[in-house]
């Protein structure tokens, strides 16, 4: 096992836990890069005995803030999201379906923001640790644009589709407790000890058959990677175009200036 693939740090932990930390500090901004390390990172890890369960954080003040919008140099979140054409699949969706298939259980810890795709990341997991300073919002419409990341799959999922319609058409956002809440977190903690909840539930898990543990996330899990393949497809044909709207680039201003967008429907 390495110990890094790109910027996903990777460290063995007590317990046949393995922890892999996204390192983009403060925001952990994705791109197709870093999902494509990711997802190298767990099919190598599925291959690795003595790995039982996966704890997915990040090193900064958010757990994923998204792609980035406003930072000079960095590729915006349209070019990231609308990427490809309007008949083939998205580079970055592509990369994103593996890792709904890898077979190890995955615990997130979501600190700060979890936004748009990185709201995404975190639903991948099949658990989720939140703290008082988390926030999760899949704020797409006040960009100009609609849900990628298979979220439209994996959102309701998780949560019950009215409560996602909420969240996509209002591009609202929910703390750590409504988070609770409402089904899309597992375990509330103190922000100082996020990760070492996310690594003792991980651990919990990990004391078991592992056998047992793979058979069982696959009976849970159905189907759920060609789902996603499906989801995204969808999304990223409506994100292709979306994206290349008047409403899209009013959109990124307003939110880069923490405004409501004047949207004209172009």
């Amino acid at each position: 096992m390495k110990d890094n693939y790109g910027d996903i740090q990777v460290t063995s932990l007590p317990g046949h836990v393995v922890r892999c930390e996204i390192c983009r500090p403060p925001n952990n901004f994705f791109d197709l890069d870093l999902i494509r390390d990711l997802a190298d990172c767990f099919d190598d890890l599925d291959e690795a005995a003595d790995c039982r369960a996966i704890v997915l954080c990040s090193n900064g003040k958010h757990f994923c803030a998204g792609a980035n919008f406003v930072t000079p140099g960095e590729k915006p979140e349209g070019d990231v999201l609308a990427a490809g054409s309007a008949d083939q699949s998205n580079p970055l969706y592509s990369e994103a379906v593996r890792l709904f298939g890898n077979k190890k259980p995955v615990v997130a810890a979501v600190q700060g923001a979890a936004v748009g795709g990185g709201l995404g990341l975190a639903m991948m997991a099949d658990f989720r640790v939140v703290c008082e300073n988390t926030r999760m919002t899949a704020n797409f419409v006040k960009l100009g644009f609609t849900p990628g990341f298979g979220l439209t799959h994996t959102l309701p999922r998780i949560i019950g589709t009215q409560k996602s319609n909420l969240l996509f058409f209002s591009g609202r956002r929910i703390d750590g407790e409504t988070a609770i809440d409402w089904g899309a977190a597992d375990i509330f903690a103190a922000s100082g000890s996020i990760r070492e909840a996310a690594i003792e539930l991980a651990q919990e898990i990990a004391e078991n058959a592992p056998l047992a543990l793979i058979s069982l996330r696959e009976q849970l899990r159905p189907g759920l990677g060609e789902a996603v393949r499906a989801a995204t497809d969808i999304e990223g044909r409506e994100q292709f175009w979306l994206t290349r709207t008047e409403d899209h680039k009013e959109g990124v201003q307003a939110v880069s200036e923490h405004r409501a967008g004047n949207f004209v429907g172009k």
